[in-house]
């Protein structure tokens, strides 16, 4: 069981295997705020949509950019995590390498100014979040893993793999978790 004493932004929620839960299955959040007091915010890092951002904001610059599922909360709003903190104003640094948010219209005219291209940029619709002591009561449930973010799960790994991949990171146990067949029928 993971300690929920562990639980802060810059870390990831892997979702343990047998999760019947839809929006959680086999899925890697990257929390970008938590407090004891006040909740835990996130985003799911590898469900993608079938969405492109131009369907979502009509007068955005031409961009190539996947939009992902970041969770059951909200989903008529659109997140970004991003890794250009240091020109976008307004980011919140959540762990080395990584923002989230910023000013929008900034972002667009960075994108307009090929400062910021897809490899910079994930956009979410929706996010995940859990009210005081909820994450803590999932947690002392099993319902997840809990380990340190990286930059490139978000920007360079493979979103259909990254589950496997983390935990094959952590490495023991957690490699045998990782190769469970998604479905009982193959055992």
């Amino acid at each position: 069981m993971e300690s929920e004493a562990n639980i802060s932004k810059g870390k990831v929620l892997i979702a343990e295997p047998f999760s019947n839960n839809i929006h959680f299955r086999r899925s890697v959040v990257f929390l970008c705020e938590h407090s004891a007091e006040g909740g835990t915010i996130g985003f799911v890092l590898n469900k993608k949509t079938s969405l492109t951002i131009h369907e979502l904001v009509e007068d955005f610059p031409e961009f190539e950019a996947t939009i992902f599922y970041g969770g059951p909360v909200a989903t008529s709003t659109l997140h970004y995590i991003h890794n250009v903190g240091e020109i976008l104003d307004e980011s919140i640094e959540v762990c080395q390498g990584v923002y989230w948010g910023g000013d929008f219209e900034k972002l667009k005219f960075l994108i307009r100014s090929k400062l910021v291209s897809p490899k910079n940029v994930r956009f979410y619709i929706g996010y995940s979040g859990w009210s005081e002591g909820q994450l803590k009561e999932e947690m002392e449930h099993g319902s997840w893993y809990i380990d340190d973010a990286f930059a490139n799960y978000i920007f360079k790994s493979d979103p259909t793999h990254l589950w496997r991949q983390v935990l094959n990171n952590r490495g023991d146990t957690f490699s045998v978790i990782a190769q469970m067949p998604d479905t009982t029928s193959m055992n």
